[in-house]
């Protein structure tokens, strides 16, 4: 079966598609793929679905090599909405009929 290993940055990424035989699991995949030994990778998926490396694999499955997120996505949105209510952008209330 082939199943496709991707590793991606921002702007860029590294996928291999690699020949395995039924039943192999993504510890598998991550090692034929030659991606196994990098310490940036701290969990796994298929296809978005996080997944173990003992996760056994289907024929056609895309394995994404997940990385530490930057920064926290609630911390980001909250920033960015006190932004907007300091630049007078805030929320609109909006008007009811009488």
């Amino acid at each position: 079966m082939k199943v496709q290993v991707v590793r991606a940055w921002p702007r860029r990424f590294d996928a291999v598609e690699v020949e395995l035989p039924e039943g192999a699991t993504i510890a598998a995949a991550v090692t034929a793929a030659g991606l196994a030994g990098d310490a940036e990778i701290v969990g796994h998926a298929v296809f978005g679905v996080r997944a173990t490396l003992e996760t056994v694999l289907r024929d056609g499955d895309r394995v994404e090599l997940l990385r530490p997120l930057l920064a926290d996505p609630k911390e980001s949105r909250r920033r960015r909405a006190e932004s907007k209510l300091a630049q007078g952008r805030g929320p609109q209330k909006q008007k009811t009929r009488p």
